[in-house]
């Protein structure tokens, strides 16, 4: 059985694109189950109306990996589960096709990543992020390649990826007590576990940001603070920063081929995403309020502060 779990928040504007996107998928999951965090809009009856089962749950209750963990609870027949963001749009008839392929190709690949592409409104630098972390060419990492490419090994991201029920159930789950990283946390996991994590570049879908030079600033505070929380990531994995260091060589010579004139802001935002990292990694020295100003997800300092 495979369920799609979409976990929304007065998803309404987006709601539309996304449904027909999914209309249109040439493999269409065994069940749909949207986990709402008490939406203010109409996210709720129009997700039901168009034949989705929709869970409630109070707003401040929601928490990246224990919602997501929620859903395999919800889902007890599940085998496969597939995790979107209520922000993606599928990009391909064949995206939830080929999503699922490498699990019946391997049975030792524990999780899925869909390839991501900007949205039409995206930013050169948006832009940018999508092509370097999502290349055309499809890939299978196992415990074997950390030497060789480090924390890029257990690369994923929930806003279109898939997991094996078996897997996630062998690595204990989704984390409940972490600010950022619930699937890198667990494709870690999974690696370690003898796991493999596979990334299909031909299971496509819309996903970007245009965040502020604060919004990355908050972002990688974030990083920092997850990093610092699990060791265990970093010392099995490798450190971030010689991956850093390859995306900001990538992102000027793609500006420079592309929006010569947003290498100034890039470079600004690559230094505050380097001060944000570093703070964060020291998160544990400074008081609560400023920790929840520094943050980009501030609601989980009310529980984990």
């Amino acid at each position: 059985m495979v369920v799609l779990v979409l976990p929304t928040l007065n998803a309404c504007n987006t709601s539309s694109n996304l449904f027909k996107s999914i209309e249109k998928q040439t493999i269409r999951p065994d069940k749909i189950l949207v986990i709402d965090s008490s939406s203010d809009d109409d996210t709720v009856p129009a997700f039901k109306n168009y034949g989705f089962e929709v869970h409630v749950i109070p707003r401040s209750s929601f928490d990246h990996g224990a919602t997501r963990q929620l859903a395999l609870t919800l889902c007890p027949d599940a085998e496969i589960i597939i995790y979107m963001t209520q922000d993606a749009i599928l990009g391909s008839s064949d995206s939830i096709k080929n999503i699922l392929a490498p699990f019946i190709k391997d049975e030792t690949v524990g999780a899925v990543c869909g390839r991501q592409l900007p949205h039409a409104d995206a930013t050169p630098i948006a832009a940018h992020a999508r092509l370097f972390n999502y290349p055309a060419v499809s890939s299978i990492r196992s415990k074997e390649d950390i030497p060789r490419i480090g924390i890029k090994a257990a690369f994923i991201s929930n806003s279109f990826a898939a997991y094996r029920r078996t897997a996630l159930t062998d690595v204990g789950g989704f984390p409940t007590n972490t600010i950022f990283g619930e699937d890198t946390f667990v494709a870690a996991r999974m690696l370690l576990a003898g796991w493999k994590i596979a990334y299909a570049a031909d299971a496509s879908c819309y996903h970007s940001h245009n965040y502020s030079i604060w919004e990355e600033f908050e972002r990688y505070f974030d990083i920092g603070v997850f990093h610092s929380r699990e060791r265990w990531f970093i010392e099995s994995l490798g450190k971030a920063e010689g991956e850093g260091r390859k995306f900001v060589m990538s992102e000027l010579n793609y500006l420079l081929r592309h929006a010569p004139y947003l290498i100034p802001s890039a470079l600004m935002r690559t230094s505050l995403k380097l001060i944000g990292y570093r703070l964060g990694q020291q998160e544990k020295r400074m008081p609560l309020f400023l920790k929840r100003k520094l943050s980009m997800n501030k609601g989980f300092w009310e529980k984990h502060g």
